[in-house]
């Protein structure tokens, strides 16, 4: 795994603040897919999901004042909130959804992988269960990402 510096000082931020978690929680999207060795593509921030309640903790101690929304009209969380204190942004969702015609699924990985990043650890879900989630979100840079995934060996 290869992953450029600005995501390991990103993901290293990430894991020691995650570690005040009671939770399980998941980076997802172009990181994740990085994280299992293919190829994301272009990188422009890392997606945290997470539990409401550990956002609700976490997310004020690292100055971020929870909200509801999301950056995208596909999505949709009841807790999100952008960090912009690392080198990439990161996005943190908190009872995260994904619209699907005129429902919302909830977006809940069952698997959940670590990954070591410079002796900081952060989870990913596995996968196929990220090339699932991926292809479901429906965008072409998604549907490229869990292609991506599906040529890793």
């Amino acid at each position: 795994m290869t992953v450029s510096p600005a995501l390991s000082t990103s993901l290293n931020a990430i894991g020691n603040i995650m570690v005040q978690t009671h939770d399980p929680w998941w980076i997802i999207a172009s990181a994740a897919v990085a994280l299992h060795g293919a190829n994301p593509g272009h990188v422009a921030d890392i997606d945290v999901l997470l539990s409401v309640a550990d956002a609700r903790r976490i997310l004020p101690t690292i100055g971020i004042e929870p909200r509801q929304g999301s950056a995208h009209a596909a999505f949709r969380s009841s807790i999100f909130g952008t960090w912009t204190g690392t080198a990439l942004p990161v996005e943190f969702m908190a009872d995260f959804h994904r619209r699907s015609g005129e429902a919302w699924l909830p977006v809940q990985p069952a698997a959940r992988q670590s990954v070591e990043v410079e002796g900081v650890v952060v989870f990913v879900p596995d996968r196929a269960e990220l090339q699932a989630m991926l292809a479901a979100f429906g965008r072409p840079k998604d549907m490229e990402r869990a292609q991506s995934l599906a040529a890793v060996a």
